[in-house]
């Protein structure tokens, strides 16, 4: 038999979870949220409308799961509050679900006698209803074993697919998710804005880089990285570098910069590659530097 569960914090993550929880057979302890309104919507996803609480003591206390699914900066006093007045069951398991904090904001609960954890869905819930999001997705968890032993369970019965981190490395895997997701957005503005600078109107950017987009991840998933990296970087092709930087600094010097720094970078992933020489990749090196700093 599934543990009994409750959300506290009802806002996108915590609808989810409350309406896919259910759906995987767990049950419906109670919910609580600032807003009344979203934790009896909540209730009402995971089709267990009358266990809305008026506190979160009152929702938490009687759920061998409890999610804090509050934002960021409410996730510690949460806790606190909650296991302060004796609303947390000794061997429970407490789990937040913030991408950047770590299980130690948790420790109220452990000193109660609870495990403490957190799953981080890579998953942007970006409307409530639909399908379940959390289907194909990976789960990032770390905390005390037992925590992560449930958090496991509770990830694959989302139909999410889990992996451990560690704790201490909390910070360094939400800052990889940020890179990976949020400044490759701001990559491929550059990419558009150059595109237009071209010729091509903005409205088709997307459909002219996208088959590139997906050939370079699909060689990264295949190859690896640096084996995936191709160009002219990767070819060591200086004059075509320099050919880039001058046009690029006729439209905008702020968008010269971005693309120096990003081909420094692209460098030392070309010699990790072995397809560099020694001669021009110094050459790019100089060609890509910033400028002196005045004094």
């Amino acid at each position: 038999m599934k543990p009994p569960f409750a959300i506290i914090g009802c806002g996108r993550v915590g609808t989810a979870l409350a309406r896919e929880l259910a759906a995987a057979g767990y049950h419906p302890a109670g919910f609580y949220s600032k807003s009344r309104k979203s934790a009896e919507q909540a209730a009402v996803a995971a089709g267990s409308g009358t266990r809305v609480c008026d506190s979160a003591r009152e929702a938490a206390k009687s759920a061998a799961l409890v999610f804090l699914t509050t934002p960021d900066h409410h996730i510690s006093s949460t806790c606190r509050l909650i296991a302060g007045h004796g609303g947390i069951q000794k061997d429970a398991a407490v789990l937040h679900c913030s991408g950047a904090l770590s299980s130690d904001l948790l420790a109220p609960a452990r000193d109660a006698g609870a495990h403490a954890g957190s799953m981080h869905p890579l998953q942007s819930f970006a409307a409530a209803g639909g399908n379940n999001p959390f289907t194909g997705i990976k789960a990032a968890i770390e905390g005390d074993k037992t925590a992560v032993d449930k958090a496991w369970q509770v990830a694959l019965d989302l139909g999410a697919e889990p992996f451990v981190i560690r704790t201490e490395g909390k910070t360094l895997y939400h800052a990889a998710a940020v890179v990976a997701s949020n400044y490759l957005v701001t990559l491929l503005r550059l990419s558009f804005d150059l595109l237009a600078a071209s010729g091509v109107p903005e409205e088709e950017a997307y459909g002219v880089l996208s088959p590139l987009i997906g050939g370079t991840l699909s060689n990264v998933e295949k190859a690896g990285i640096p084996d995936a990296l191709t160009g002219p970087i990767a070819r060591g092709d200086v004059d075509t570098v320099a050919d880039h930087l001058e046009a690029i600094r006729g439209l905008s010097a702020e968008a010269a910069s971005l693309y120096c720094r990003m081909g420094l970078a692209t460098v030392a992933v070309a010699e990790a590659k072995g397809s560099l020489d020694p001669q021009a990749a110094q050459r790019l090196r100089t060609l890509l530097a910033p400028p002196p700093a005045s004094s």
